[in-house]
């Protein structure tokens, strides 16, 4: 599985920005996708994952500020980002996860998200 992601780039504070990811290859496989981000100095975390049943999990710290949406065909993942903050800034990685793993398998090659003003 290969994942493209898209998206990221400079916004101010309070502004939105929207992430896209696609994924190839073997994507009977998938069961999951969503976003993780890193930080400077900081552990990855997750932002947001989606299921192929519809299931979603937020990050505490995005919680009513970003929706995770998945395309019909189950291959596409977005994170609409609203009311960014300056504390949103990392690296955000698209995600998927076969069934039964706990954790994703496979990651795209990140894409850098910067709120400043």
């Amino acid at each position: 599985v290969q994942l493209q992601a898209s998206g990221g780039g400079l916004v101010q504070p309070g502004g939105s920005l929207r992430l896209s990811c696609a994924a190839s290859g073997s994507i009977f496989s998938i069961n999951a996708m969503g976003w993780y981000r890193q930080a400077p100095g900081k552990q990855r975390e997750l932002v947001a994952s989606s299921t192929n049943g519809g299931r979603t999990t937020y990050g505490e710290s995005v919680k009513g500020r970003f929706t995770i949406s998945r395309g019909n065909a189950k291959n596409t993942v977005s994170l609409q980002m609203n009311s960014l903050k300056p504390e949103d800034t990392a690296v955000y990685y698209c995600s998927a996860r076969t069934l039964g793993a706990r954790y994703p398998d496979y990651w795209g090659q990140g894409t850098l998200v910067t709120v400043s003003s």
